[in-house]
């Protein structure tokens, strides 16, 4: 008879990530996190194989929980410029702190280097950018590859956010986006009256 898992594999990889998160990528061991979970270790190689498995379990699981969050936001965000700006502070707040950003640029480069989790990124980036076109559809400013162009913006202002974390994230977000729509419906208006 097989024995009945004490704690599903969603809540083991949950609090993989935050180790992940806590510690860096390289620091998880199956022994840190059998000391987080109350499993033997030999339960967690059992389950998860290896500890590059587990990391990638840990990460698509992670970007599940993007991918849902984004899609709600995206239902629930008024299709206007301020809409996108909205989705993007939204998803700014789960950024955290200074430090919480620091330690999130090591699990960035996890995804970059598995070709698995790169692929995820990459779905979530095109999906991200569609819902940010949307916004704009029907505005002046609703030039090809607005939503990828101001993802990007977002992307950028997120790490010069680190350089100089002095407001908070969502803040500084707010603010930065709102001067980019804003620089970009002025020029869009001066494309138009030429």
């Amino acid at each position: 008879m097989p024995r009945l898992k004490i704690l599903p594999d969603a809540d083991v990889l949950e609090i993989a990530h935050r180790l992940i998160h806590r510690h860096g990528p390289d620091a998880l061991t199956f022994a840190m996190l059998s000391e987080a979970c109350g499993l033997s270790a030999a339960t967690l190689v059992q389950r998860f194989g290896s500890k590059a498995a587990l990391i990638r379990g840990a990460l698509l699981q992670a970007w599940d929980g993007l991918d849902a969050k984004t899609a709600a936001l995206a239902k629930d965000t008024p299709k206007t410029p301020e809409g996108a700006i909205a989705l993007l502070v939204a998803l700014s707040g789960s950024y955290g702190g200074i430090d919480a950003y620091a330690q999130g640029l090591l699990v960035l480069r996890e995804d970059f280097r598995d070709p698995v989790l790169r692929a995820r990124g990459a779905a979530w980036k095109k999906t991200l950018a569609s819902a940010l076109d949307d916004c704009f559809a029907g505005t002046a400013s609703a030039a090809p590859g607005i939503g990828m162009l101001m993802a990007a913006q977002w992307q950028g202002l997120l790490t010069l956010w680190g350089f100089d974390p002095v407001d908070d994230v969502g803040r500084a977000v707010e603010d930065g986006l709102r001067r980019f729509v804003s620089a970009l419906v002025r020029g869009t208006s001066a494309v138009a009256r030429r």
